[in-house]
């Protein structure tokens, strides 16, 4: 569970930022970082709840209690178009997309109910992953299945990491003095979660992510796009329940199951470094899937000014930025590799002749702040 403090002018300075871990275990730890350095404190075991309750404790003692608290969601539906004012409707909105989503819905309706008996008095508000997908045209929302399953029961692609792909695109568009309303980029949010998507004149057109996180790239665990018969092939050859694949694509696939030993991209990196084949398949893997989506991508825009790699691997792996970008040469790309190589932020990683590409890091916090300040007027 990671948390940020925003103070100052609109909200807009961090003045700290932390990270809950290994909830629920004996190692389960509280990390926040200030001005005053890194500091740790042990959860002697604690789940998100004591975390969250640890947290106030710390920014109590240290800041005073909040003016007003924002939460990520990762999936709103069609319920959500924007960041909303959170009451007991939103709530029970959010219950409603719970089996869209449910490694992430759940946790983020506890983490409200558990700072609602906090603070009660203070707003909270939510903005979710999906609302900035909400501009996507039928064609690119919509399966080849019967349409009564859309009408019906929502099934539709969604979209995901919205928060992220907002704020990078935004970004590339002033750094290269893009017109507003008129640019084509395309973003790349790669963490354990991976998803890209095209922004046309600052609107989502298409992105990878559909009617669950699952679908898509290749991420830490999860397989990305699969031919949908597969579950049938599993149930008929393994005896497995949908429930059994279900797991098995979500949390023992992606670079975990292709490499056999990691889902951590900084693992796979040296360990193909020092010979690991398996390893090397992965990355492969990983990049040609993610060079490819971008390329389909790049055919819903009128042009493309862009490309901005974001998130853990996109902001940290120069060897994964190199390889994709070495398979998308067709789209104008030739990656200035003593660029790629130089750390800091906001670096542009082509060549000056080339097709933009850019390292962005992604302030996904920072735009949820953004959110909780206007919709509370504080």
């Amino acid at each position: 569970m990671k948390f940020s403090l925003f103070g100052g002018h609109l909200f807009s300075d961090e003045l700290l930022s932390g990270l809950a871990e290994r909830l629920g275990t004996p190692e389960a730890v509280l990390t926040w970082q200030a001005s005053a350095g890194k500091q740790r404190e042990s959860l002697d075991g604690g789940d998100h709840s004591a975390a969250l309750s640890a947290i106030a404790k710390r920014l109590e003692a240290d800041y005073g209690a909040p003016f007003a608290i924002g939460h990520r969601v990762v999936h709103g539906g069609e319920a959500f178009t924007e960041s909303v004012l959170i009451d007991a409707g939103v709530i029970a909105g959010i219950e409603a997309c719970a089996s869209l989503a449910p490694l992430h819905n759940p946790p983020a309706l506890l983490g409200i109910r558990a700072l609602q008996s906090l603070y009660p008095q203070v707003p909270q508000v939510a903005v979710f992953d999906t609302a900035f997908h909400q501009t996507l045209a039928p064609e690119a929302f919509l399966y080849a299945v019967p349409k009564d399953w859309y009408t019906n029961l929502g099934v539709r692609r969604y979209g995901f990491h919205g928060t992220s792909h907002r704020y990078v695109a935004g970004e590339a568009v002033q750094r290269l003095a893009l017109d507003p309303n008129d640019h084509g980029v395309i973003s790349a949010h790669l963490g354990n979660g991976c998803s890209a998507t095209a922004v046309k004149n600052g609107r989502a057109v298409d992105t990878t992510m559909g009617l669950t996180p699952l679908e898509g790239l290749v991420m830490g665990t999860r397989s990305g796009d699969v031919d949908p018969g597969l579950h049938a092939y599993l149930a008929d050859r393994l005896g497995w329940s949908l429930a059994q694949i279900n797991d098995a694509l979500n949390r023992q696939s992606g670079l975990l199951g292709l490499s056999g030993l990691s889902n951590d991209m900084r693992t796979l990196i040296e360990a193909a470094d020092a010979g690991n084949a398996d390893a090397e398949l992965a990355i492969d893997v990983f990049c040609f899937r993610l060079a490819r989506k971008i390329g389909g991508l790049a055919m819903s825009l009128s042009r493309l000014d862009a490309l901005v790699f974001t998130g853990g691997i996109g902001e940290n792996a120069a060897p994964i930025r190199s390889r994709v970008l070495a398979h998308l040469g067709v789209l104008g790309f030739e990656c200035d590799e003593a660029a790629n190589l130089k750390p800091g932020e906001h670096v542009r990683i082509t060549r000056a002749d080339s097709t933009a590409a850019l390292v962005i890091p992604t302030r996904e916090e920072f735009m949820i702040a953004q959110d909780t300040q206007r919709l509370t007027q504080r």
